[in-house]
């Protein structure tokens, strides 16, 4: 570790951490230059706890006695300058004290995700990164084994997923799936069933699907607003849906799917 006074907010070497209030640009960048950001120190200590390797890390100054042991091993610069010039370098007021630029860990094959796994739930295209991190966090919390999401879903690394999730997503096992064509003969291949969070009229209510659930289920949710699409409705094996009361007609997509989990954690004790 070395420590490097940040003086000039636009040199290079400080690159991984700016732009960080453009989303569009940053979740093009950070998967193409493998790398992803964790914010604050509790994040940091779980994405080291995951064996996942820092490239740097920008520190406010009276946060540096709380960094340095947790980056005194590692030959890695230790960015550290005011309020003001972090600012200036990452478009926000840095709360969480400080940001570690990590090596992006390569993404596992789908059924080696699938092997030792008995509840996964799927992200079919969701978009906002907050409701990934939310999900993430009810996984891990409800005791699913893994997070499956398409290629249209927004990226779990993303630094506002991580923070949402507490650095869930840095502890549960995910990766991405193919397109449906591929993926559902994937999750049935492992043993899964395929189960559409969704409202339907075919649809059973949840508690009868959870008195009922397989050994192996796939728990698959839909993006805000249009839900699931319709191949990935005619790729489940069954529908679920959460009835509702007073005309409401569903819950936000990560609250659905802590009820789904919390659900089928329930059934199984």
């Amino acid at each position: 570790m070395h420590i490097v006074p940040v003086t000039d907010p636009a040199a290079p070497e400080l690159r991984d951490y700016t732009e960080l209030t453009d989303v569009v640009r940053r979740r093009l960048r950070e998967p193409a230059e493998g790398i992803y950001l964790a914010e604050s120190v509790k994040v940091i200590e779980r994405a080291f706890a995951a064996g996942h390797r820092p490239r740097s890390v920008l520190v406010l100054e009276k946060w540096l006695p709380e960094i340095e042991p947790l980056f005194a091993s590692w030959n890695v610069p230790v960015y550290v300058g005011t309020t003001a010039v972090l600012e200036y370098v990452t478009g926000f007021v840095m709360h969480r004290g400080a940001l570690a630029s990590m090596h992006r860990p390569p993404l596992p094959e789908v059924a080696d995700v699938l092997r030792d796994a008995r509840r996964v739930v799927v992200l079919e295209d969701i978009v906002d990164h907050t409701n990934v991190g939310a999900i993430f966090r009810a996984v891990a919390g409800m005791g699913a084994d893994a997070v499956l999401v398409t290629p249209r879903c927004a990226d779990p690394l993303y630094r506002r997923s991580v923070r949402v999730s507490m650095g869930a997503v840095l502890q549960v096992p995910w990766t991405r799936l193919g397109e449906w064509d591929v993926a559902a003969p994937e999750l049935r291949a492992a043993g899964f069933q395929i189960a559409a969070l969704a409202l339907d009229d075919r649809a059973v209510d949840l508690a009868t699907f959870a008195r009922n659930a397989p050994p192996r289920v796939a728990l698959v949710l839909g993006t805000e607003g249009d839900g699931l699409s319709r191949d990935a409705l005619d790729s489940a094996d069954v529908i679920v849906t959460i009835p509702m009361d007073h005309g409401v007609d569903s819950l936000n997509v990560a609250a659905a799917a802590a009820v789904a989990l919390w659900s089928l954690r329930g059934a199984e004790h």
